[in-house]
């Protein structure tokens, strides 16, 4: 009829419709099941089993791993200095790295493309092979105490202590907080900045409510990534930080492979993941709500 409106009401979808989606995610769920859920289930039950030091592991249920994680002084102590130094991390990386991208974001080619390789240039190169270099430079005759020698002052123990973990944590996750920033700022219209400047707002007045609104998102991707990476490294604390000064990663490997009791690696790694989770959501959550009221 002309002019007039039919209403057409759809009908129930196609059996093959709704499966669709779930058969074409299935081969990458199926890979993702293989390569983690399954190792992870296999872990949290091997952290609940017997261990004895003349038999290994039995087919029985304990809870005297996990016991030991939480009240035992030396387990709290390495978790507090693991959450510390990545924290500390964490902040240095925000405080060199955001400052950093904004200039990466404000500059021109080539040298945009210059400094953002100077940026990346870290990741090319093997973990393991940095750590040998930061150990050549803080050790006892490295190049830092050479210096220090030649001002004047008395040499200084670097290598082996939280500082020397605390700089090569800082220069291997750097990279880790510029690019997630730098990609927030390419999102920014400098002509906001230019109006907020050409309204006489000073600069940082613009800084903090115009740029850091949009670049908090890119801050806290960076955050999450570097910290959970740095509470999670291993070669750079085992390598640097010596036998002494534990951090849980190397704790773990010890007890896997020097003391040869799996059950209480794994209740030490699953409570690390665990930690993990509860502080970077928390931490999510936190810096949600204050991007939120800075929106409002």
């Amino acid at each position: 009829m002309s002019g007039s409106a039919v209403l057409v009401t759809p009908g129930p979808a196609a059996p093959g419709t709704v499966r669709g989606p779930w058969l074409l995610s299935a081969p990458a769920f199926v890979l993702f099941a293989c390569l983690l859920l399954v190792p992870l289930v296999l872990t949290a039950v091997l952290s609940f089993q017997v261990f004895d030091y003349a038999t290994g592991v039995k087919n029985a249920f304990t809870l005297s791993h996990y016991a030991a994680v939480f009240t035992d002084d030396y387990y709290l102590g390495i978790f507090w200095r693991t959450f510390w130094i990545s924290g500390l991390v964490t902040l240095i990386c925000v405080v060199v790295g955001a400052p950093e991208a904004y200039v990466l974001s404000r500059m021109r080619a080539p040298w945009r493309s210059i400094l953002l390789l100077v940026v990346l240039a870290p990741l090319l190169v093997s973990v393991v092979v940095r750590a040998f270099g930061w150990s050549m430079l803080l050790g006892p005759q490295g190049l830092v105490n050479h210096v220090i020698r030649w001002l004047g002052m008395p040499p200084m123990r670097i290598l082996y202590t939280e500082a020397a973990v605390v700089i090569a944590l800082v220069h291997v996750m750097l990279p880790f907080m510029v690019i997630p920033v730098w990609t927030s700022l390419q999102k920014l219209d400098p002509g906001v900045e230019d109006a907020a400047l050409s309204l006489r707002a000073s600069h940082f007045t613009t800084l903090r409510r115009i740029i850091l609104p949009q670049v908090l998102p890119g801050i806290l991707s960076g955050s999450l990534i570097v910290f959970g990476l740095s509470a999670s490294a291993f070669a750079i604390p085992g390598l640097l930080g010596g036998r002494r000064l534990k951090m849980v990663a190397t704790v773990v490997y010890d007890e896997y492979l020097h003391e040869l009791n799996w059950p209480l690696g794994a209740a030490i790694a699953l409570t690390l993941l665990l930690a993990n989770l509860v502080v970077m959501l928390s931490y999510n959550r936190v810096v949600e709500r204050s991007y939120k009221k800075s929106l409002g």
